[in-house]
């Protein structure tokens, strides 16, 4: 490998498959930070864009690198950037796929990846590479629906808790989204009602859910309506097939904010390949999400809850980027106050093992987050 180069795993073109090669190193601009990249995670997006790309993502440009989680040691800093230095040890958000970057350089699944300092946070020495990668966007998906005044725009998340006195209601505890839901909402004051199932309950409240239903009861809208009975609501973030649907059913019979982040589309596209049987998988999900979309506006309508997809990249561009990455995580990392959950599983070592990765991740997993080191 030339000194000026170094190993990406890039996507040459739509529905293509994973090449690894060679790419020119980028330098750090302003705001901008390098880092040598020790572990990533993966999560369906990746899987998504891999597939379905030219339907979700028609901006991207190729080749592109993909990955969001990323964590590793700063190897080069921009003008302007103070907070980090070359050898720190840090996590990221890596903004390679946004509409706003689209570049490959800042894909997290490359040896060497450029990222933006507000969407960085340093770690502290006891904390692993391949732990700390678990949470870039599962954090960042969380953080859009929670604390962006377009969505439920709870109070910002602090190290030394001020209690806010209302619920927030996080259905799919144990989620990677849930997980961070849970501990941010916490942090901001909040009391947590959540769902997961029963051998994930303990898990749940260790992250600091104060009330745990299962998701699969019959009765859980109910009970936890009864559960909230005389409490404020701020809201409620959904994870999961049917979950949004559900959290309306909640929060309309509840006093306080009547509205659902949602996180999950209506409609999986999991089994849709990217070659042959394509559009036989492709066209009827895409109908169910349509059908699946109209359903809850219909929802909406009759019980007064509002309901809005959150983005898990939209704070890189307002506020609560700086107010995560910054101003929270760093000091609740270092003291002990936030924890790198789902703990990581380890599929393998090298950029040749992510799409192993993705596919396990694609059958599913549970409380768990897959890992590759680097």
């Amino acid at each position: 490998m030339a000194p000026d180069s170094h190993l990406a795993l890039s996507l040459p073109g739509k529905r293509a498959q994973l090449v690894a090669g060679p790419v020119p190193n980028a330098r750090p601009r302003a705001g901008e930070i390098a880092v040598r990249v020790r572990a990533v995670a993966v999560n369906p997006f990746d899987r998504y864009l891999q597939t379905l790309g030219d339907v979700i993502a028609a901006y991207l440009a190729y080749p592109a690198v993909l990955g969001t989680d990323v964590a590793g040691r700063v190897l080069a800093v921009g003008p302007g950037v103070t907070r980090f230095s070359v050898g720190d040890c840090v996590l990221g958000h890596a903004a390679g796929i946004e509409k706003g970057r689209n570049k490959a350089e800042e894909g997290a699944f490359q040896e060497v990846v450029i990222l933006l300092a507000h969407m960085a946070s340093p770690i502290p020495a006891d904390l692993p590479f391949e732990r700390a990668a678990v949470l870039p966007l599962g954090l960042s998906t969380a953080a859009c629906g929670l604390f962006q005044k377009d969505f439920l725009g709870l109070a910002p998340p602090r190290v030394d808790r001020v209690p806010m006195g209302e619920i927030v209601l996080v259905w799919g505890g144990s989620t990677s989204v849930g997980s961070n839901a849970i501990q941010l909402a916490r942090a901001a004051g909040y009391d947590v009602v959540t769902t997961c199932s029963p051998h994930n309950e303990a898990y749940v409240r260790r992250l600091g859910a104060g009330q745990v239903f299962d998701y699969r009861s019959p009765t859980v809208r109910q009970d936890i309506r009864d559960a909230m009975r005389g409490r404020r609501v701020a809201g409620a973030l959904s994870v999961g097939k049917g979950a949004a649907a559900a959290c309306m059913d909640v929060l309309a019979r509840c006093e306080g904010r009547r509205f659902v982040a949602q996180v999950s589309p209506p409609a999986s596209f999991d089994d849709v390949p990217a070659g042959r049987g394509r559009w036989r998988r492709l066209v009827p999900a895409l109908a169910r999400m349509a059908g699946g979309h109209l359903a809850l506006v219909w929802k909406s309508w009759r019980t007064g809850v509002a309901t809005k997809m959150v983005w898990g990249g939209a704070l890189i561009d307002n506020e609560v980027g700086p107010m995560i990455y910054r101003d929270f995580l760093p000091a609740a990392l270092a003291r002990g106050a936030y924890a790198a959950m789902p703990a990581p599983e380890v599929v393998g070592h090298g950029l040749h093992c992510i799409p192993e990765a993705l596919e396990r991740q694609r059958r599913g997993v549970s409380a768990r987050k897959l890992v590759v080191t680097l």
